[in-house]
């Protein structure tokens, strides 16, 4: 079986994200979406409620697995024998951080990192961009799925 792992905070997940995800379904067996676990950030959600809207989202492509994790991605991938990370790349600047990423994992752990360009029309999707449109009373209504707008205006309006 064919094993990859997309990895990230998704606070929360946009169609960007679901963009790289369905892709690599297509390739992949199993695809496991692992929700991190950033005891320095704070997010939105927390990594229950990120892990229970993507799980919501991606179960129409059968082959998605969610879960969630603290640390580092690649210890991740060798306690899940986990061969290959997924990376989207949505700019030319984004390639220098993930290229080094990339190389590092390899490195201390012989993960390989599989790069996709993301789709031009979701190019300049981040989900702190999500959020930051939607606190100020903008539409981004298409750029992330429509539980995930819900919950994103209820949770904001509360604030």
């Amino acid at each position: 079986m064919h094993r990859v792992v997309c990895p990230g905070s998704f606070d929360p997940v946009t169609n960007g994200h679901l963009d790289i995800i369905s892709r690599a379904c297509r390739l992949y067996d199993e695809v496991v979406v692992a929700v991190l676990i950033n005891k320095n950030k704070k997010s939105l959600f927390t990594v229950d409620e990120r892990a229970e809207m993507i799980a919501e989202v991606t179960k129409e492509y059968g082959n998605v697995k969610v879960d969630k994790f603290y640390g580092l991605t690649v210890d991740y991938c060798k306690e899940h024998d986990i061969p290959v990370i997924v990376r989207g790349l949505r700019a030319v600047s984004d390639y220098e951080y993930e290229l080094q990423m990339a190389q590092m994992n390899h490195r201390i752990a012989g993960v390989e990192t599989m790069f996709m360009a993301t789709n031009p029309l979701y190019a300049f999707l981040s989900s702190s961009l999500m959020k930051e449109v939607v606190k100020f009373g903008g539409d981004i209504s298409g750029l992330v799925p429509e539980l995930v707008h819900d919950r994103l205006v209820e949770r904001l309006r509360e604030s």
